[in-house]
């Protein structure tokens, strides 16, 4: 059984963006990180992998994975980064799931509102390896602390 206790300890991560490519690149980079990822092309799938999505009260028993860490891009058709980061923190079940923001663009106003509505962090694409390694570390960290809030910083 010591197999699936290691599958536990890795964290999980959803990553959620609309560009298949992205998608790809971002698993790459947190598979590369001993994270299990799930991958979501738009907000709303997100919010069902979550639990939250639009029939959450007429299916109990719906499985619903741990996830430790949402990575989203902000601009998507639907429901943007911001939208998702925004229900993800209203909703008492997983308000303390830290959300990680991802834009290819650098727009200080977009970042700080991010900021302000509870993202962890905004991170500008392309992701790299080394960005995933700090997340992955403040994972850890945060893990280690049973939910005493690690700022990373």
């Amino acid at each position: 059984m010591v197999g699936g206790m290691e599958e536990e300890e890795r964290p999980h991560v959803l990553v959620v963006d609309d560009s298949l490519v992205d998608r790809k690149i971002m698993e790459k980079l947190f598979t590369n990180s001993a994270c299990k990822v799930t991958t979501a092309e738009n907000g709303q799938k997100a919010l069902e992998l979550l639990g939250q999505g639009e029939d959450k009260h007429t299916n109990i028993n719906h499985h619903v994975p741990k996830i430790s860490l949402v990575v989203t891009d902000y601009c998507m058709p639907g429901m943007t980064g911001y939208d998702l980061l925004k229900k993800v923190k209203e909703s008492c079940d997983i308000k303390e799931i830290p959300v990680i923001i991802v834009s290819s663009e650098n727009v200080p106003t977009r970042i700080e509102r991010c900021l302000k509505e509870g993202a962890q962090e905004f991170i500008l694409k392309p992701l790299k390896q080394s960005d995933v390694m700090k997340l992955r570390c403040q994972m850890q960290f945060t893990q280690q602390m049973k939910g005493r809030l690690c700022m990373g910083r």
